[in-house]
């Protein structure tokens, strides 16, 4: 059986990344927004992104209620609460990963009849020590691995997500991880992180990932 493949370097240069911080002593107020034009059309692409069935395709089985005020839960990740929703435009939710709560918005924008631009802005506060072992690499690059899985799944409509799949365990896929994981240390230092802290937080990110051992 042929495993998945994707255009790492295309992806990877298809995302547009964005940073914002500010540092409140113990914790970190963190932003980061992805955003990344899909050759599909807005309605077909809030489909993907709300409907349980596409989303076990291409993220991860989701179940709850996908309504305002409904429950949620990502297998083997965050639950949440839906907040707002603006069909076909957009939704609001909490996060809630490791006894913390965050929040993400989603935008959806129609760039022309078959080309939808998807932003994803996920904000909250973040412990110190924490935002300074793995910096946003963190989050970023799980998002961006999640965007990656949505490309491939409109392009080939593939029924398993790339990140469930063999593709994972390969070299490309490792290449592709630490090339996300240091432009996210690359944000690290327009915001302000030190060169070698960004450093040293892409290089822990990048292993955390992959599951290699640091030297």
């Amino acid at each position: 059986m042929t495993e998945p493949t994707m255009d790492t370097d295309q992806q990877l240069d298809a995302l547009d990344r964005t940073l914002k911080t500010d540092e409140h002593g113990e914790t970190v107020s963190a932003t980061l927004g992805l955003s990344q034009v899909y050759a599909t059309d807005i309605d077909d692409l809030w489909d993907a992104c709300t409907s349980t069935e596409r989303l076990a395709r291409w993220f991860a089985p989701v179940t709850g209620e996908l309504r305002v005020g409904g429950r949620f839960l990502v297998q083997d990740n965050a639950s949440g609460t839906v907040e707002s929703c603006d069909r076909p435009h957009g939704f609001t939710t909490t996060w809630e990963f490791g006894g913390e709560t965050s929040r993400i918005e989603v935008r959806l924008t129609a760039e022309s009849p078959d080309r939808t631009r998807m932003t994803l802005t996920h904000s909250g506060e973040i412990d110190s020590a924490r935002w300074s072992e793995f910096g946003p690499g963190a989050l970023g690059v799980g998002w961006e691995l999640g965007f990656a899985g949505l490309g491939h799944y409109q392009s080939t409509g593939a029924r398993t997500p790339l990140e469930s799949s063999g593709w994972l365990h390969t070299a490309d896929a490792k290449r592709f991880i630490t090339e996300s994981s240091r432009r996210w240390s690359e944000q690290a230092r327009t915001a302000g992180m030190p060169d070698d802290a960004a450093q040293a937080a892409h290089e822990r990110t990048a292993a955390f990932y992959t599951g290699t051992e640091m030297n």
